[in-house]
């Protein structure tokens, strides 16, 4: 057994050996209850050890949760492509600096009107079986993300090529109709309807990478299994023990650098504190620090913290009852001090009423609904609850693998309660779960978050489009959506930046389908023995670059 499968279940095992002693019923709970207060303070025990600054023969990390999926063409959340960026490549990736350089694409070519881009393959890049990457190989997969029948949230993310939309929609039937062309077995053509400035940053995100046809049609839904799955990039999925471990391994027909690391051990740990733990006893390299930890670490010299281009908010299913009224919807969110969330999480987040993240262009400070509790119980009142009477039951729904989810509900709930008098319940659901339901049937309230794909305003703001299947508000406004089409292709920038002013105040002043809360920063542990591993604003983690110091 792995020594961090044993740490994590060792002492829940002598509690679960002891309760299947027969006839021990009437002294059972008293041994419960002290076998809990020994655990207890065993972890205080090891929380008041030093660090362990060893690294050992693998780099080890912890996932916050199971990955949903290695579908590349279908993830959407940021676990699975923490794996799926160490597996895979596309035409380009990002530079320190987080600027689109060559990857697969050995250079790319654009148009003089900016519609047209031709890129132009490596010939030495092969995938994990041997076979070379082909033009075909990015055809098919643009081809599965855009096919209705996938299902694919992040198909819009194609929708500046010709007929990729309508080829979503149904409208378009024949696939060769979509502006996408293999010019050879290493050249590719794009034509796009418009200029978009900001379509080199595309081609860096998972849903675009290539994806072979002959094993998705072999595997069928366990292509992404070890031993089915075939890849491209640095690391190679050797294990994937679910709810456990992953383990990757050095891919020998990579054509870039060998990574500095042989193996790459992920493992499943939703509990932060649990994680810390193993950290500090050596059985982690890196690991994130939750609120709890914060104080005690933030001097610590293993400790590093990074600005996120990452929004927090709440949306409303602008379908159900009482939020399809926008006066209720501007009510919640004038009701929230904002200022109280980062003294709460403790993690040097910033609080905010608009959206486009500060670091950004298109940040501004100034656009969105800061707390003003009269103003918000002025609107209820004439949305027909004054002072909160008459107001339905309603939920506010967030996914539990996170503590912090726990204190902004809790502290949201306090705040509506104090400044509206609404007493709104809370749920807690497991992350596949929740998933599920923002997919199916959005809760009232839901809780999240949105890391930038691309460094640019029109990945925040398109995911509130009507065509966005990130849009689980069930809201849609046609002059936002023209606003943000317009601004995607606009290179001036004082127009596109008035552009984005203009959407910003639809999104959170006017129709408020959401409500931005606060941007986040990074605050994790690194073993000061590994080098090379960047931590940048989008928490892009390449590992490829990364090493033991010798």
């Amino acid at each position: 057994m792995d020594n961090v499968q044993y740490k994590r279940q060792h002492a829940c095992a002598c509690i679960a050996i002891i309760s299947f002693i027969p006839n021990l019923e009437p002294i059972w709970k008293n041994v419960e209850m002290f076998l809990k207060k020994l655990f207890i303070i065993a972890l205080i025990f090891i929380a008041c050890v030093k660090p362990s600054t060893k690294c050992g023969q693998a780099f080890r990390m912890a996932l916050s949760s199971e990955p949903p999926t290695l579908d590349w063409n279908l993830a959407t959340d940021s676990v699975s492509f923490r794996v799926i960026s160490q597996l895979m490549e596309g035409l380009a990736r990002y530079d320190d600096k987080l600027n689109p350089v060559p990857a697969i694409a050995e250079k790319w070519d654009v148009s003089k009107d900016g519609k047209t881009y031709i890129y132009y393959l490596r010939k030495n890049v092969r995938w994990s079986d041997g076979l070379p990457v082909t033009s075909q190989d990015f055809l098919f997969s643009w081809k599965r993300l855009l096919d209705p029948k996938t299902g694919a949230e992040y198909a819009y993310f194609l929708y500046d090529i010709v007929n990729a939309e309508e080829y979503n929609s149904g409208k378009v039937k024949d696939f060769s109709s979509v502006g996408v062309k293999a010019l050879g077995q290493r050249v590719i053509q794009v034509r796009l309807k418009k200029p978009a400035v900001y379509f080199p940053y595309v081609m860096t995100f998972m849903v675009t990478f290539p994806m072979r046809e002959d094993i998705v049609e072999r595997f069928g839904d366990r292509w992404t299994e070890p031993g089915n799955i075939v890849t491209n990039g640095p690391f190679l999925l050797m294990e994937w023990r679910h709810d456990y471990k992953l383990v990757l391994k050095v891919n020998p027909l990579y054509y870039g650098k060998k990574p500095g690391f042989e193996e790459v051990r992920m493992f499943v740990v939703p509990e932060p504190t649990t994680a810390l733990t193993l950290y500090e006893t050596g059985d982690l390299d890196v690991v994130g620090l939750s609120s709890v930890a914060m104080p005690r670490f933030r001097n610590h010299p293993d400790y590093r913290k990074v600005t996120q281009l990452r929004g927090y908010y709440y949306g409303f299913n602008t379908g159900r009852k009482p939020f399809d009224d926008a006066r209720v919807r501007a009510a919640f969110s004038l009701a929230i001090d904002r200022a109280e969330l980062p003294r709460i999480l403790n993690g040097g987040e910033i609080p905010a009423t608009s959206w486009i993240p500060d670091g950004m262009f298109g940040h501004n400070p100034k656009i969105g609904l800061s707390f003003n509790p009269d103003k918000a119980r002025s609107l209820l009142a004439r949305a027909g609850y004054p002072a909160g009477k008459g107001f339905p039951r309603v939920t506010a729904a967030f996914n539990s693998e996170s503590h912090e989810n726990k204190l902004v509900a809790e502290n949201l709930q306090e705040q509506w309660k104090r400044n509206l008098g609404i007493h709104v319940e809370l749920d807690s659901q497991e992350w596949k779960v929740y998933l599920k339901a923002l997919k199916t049937d959005p809760p009232q309230l839901f809780r999240l978050g949105w890391g930038a794909d691309f460094p640019d305003p029109d990945n925040f703001m398109a995911i509130f489009t009507s065509n966005s299947g990130n849009n689980h508000s069930r809201w849609g406004n046609p002059r936002f959506d023209k606003l943000i089409a317009r601004a995607a292709a606009e290179p001036d920038r004082i127009k596109r930046l008035e552009m984005y002013n203009e959407s910003q105040k639809i999104l959170v002043e006017k129709d408020v389908p959401m409500i931005p809360l606060f941007f986040s920063a990074s605050n994790l542990l690194v073993k000061q023995c590994v080098k090379g591993l960047d931590l940048n604003p989008m928490d892009i983690m390449y590992l490829k670059d990364a090493h033991y110091a010798n």
